[in-house]
């Protein structure tokens, strides 16, 4: 069951590059459990609101309110909070002098002091439920894109994070693939509150609550069904996306 309360509060958020602001006035509320995706177009702000949840962007102006406390607050031990958080990075980010596996069990070993042992067993499971089992032993240069954002994923599960967020992170999955770990994600981690952002609408409409994000501000909110009914930009979006899959698988 989902707590009411927000587990994440963001207000007034703002994030200024220069003279453009990124982030203009944004406020959302994202509560335990829930599957949030962000959406919207190119440069509109949907990377630099993520970032800036656990401070990887340090906002410009407002306050970020984690489980209660203002993770914005110079006095705030942002680490302790960051721990509590997987991101998942278009960027692989895995270390190319070690293997896969090596690569999965760094973080459970080193920061949740789990043994070696019971980390790679954890780590094969999600291995096989990647469906890449057969590559524990590889190195990160003989896999593909795609190959190398899955097992970032798993990477990011395995430190069993109260947040997960996904930052375009399925983009160079293939749709079958995609399906899976979607799959996995709803039904092994779902008291896990995600934050994803989608570049494919078909692919997250089932999810609690969509954020539409344009030239910085949150311009729609709401469940699927709620954003075509009420949100021209969503619609547009969305139909312009279904155009596009018809045209490519030839209907």
């Amino acid at each position: 069951m989902k707590d009411n309360n927000p587990l994440i509060k963001v207000d007034h958020l703002v994030k200024q590059f220069g003279n453009t602001k990124a982030l203009n006035d944004v406020s959302a509320e994202i509560r335990h459990g829930e599957v949030v995706v962000v959406v919207g177009p190119s440069g509109s702000g949907k990377s630099t609101f993520l970032r800036c949840l656990n401070l990887l962007e340090e906002p410009t102006d407002g306050q970020i309110f984690f489980e209660g406390t203002d993770i914005t607050d110079p006095k705030t031990n942002i680490n302790t909070h960051r721990q509590k958080m997987g991101m998942v990075f278009q960027q692989f980010n895995l270390f190319p002098h070690m293997t896969i596996m090596d690569n999965l069990i760094l973080a459970p070993t080193k920061i949740l002091k789990k043994s070696p042992d019971e980390a790679k067993k954890y780590a094969m499971e999600l291995l096989e439920k990647v469906g890449l089992a057969d590559r524990a032993d590889s190195y990160p240069n003989q896999l593909s894109g795609g190959q190398k954002q899955r097992i970032s994923i798993a990477r990011t599960l395995l430190k069993k994070s109260k947040i997960l967020i996904f930052d375009d992170s399925t983009s160079a999955l293939d749709t079958g693939t995609e399906a899976k770990i979607q799959s996995v994600l709803k039904n092994k981690y779902k008291d896990v509150t995600k934050i994803i952002i989608a570049q494919k609408i078909t692919s997250v409409m089932n999810s609690d609550k969509i954020i539409l994000i344009h030239g910085g501000k949150i311009i729609g909110e709401g469940t699927h069904d709620y954003l075509m009914a009420n949100s021209k930009e969503y619609r547009e979006i969305y139909e312009s996306q279904i155009r596009e899959e018809d045209e490519l698988n030839g209907r």
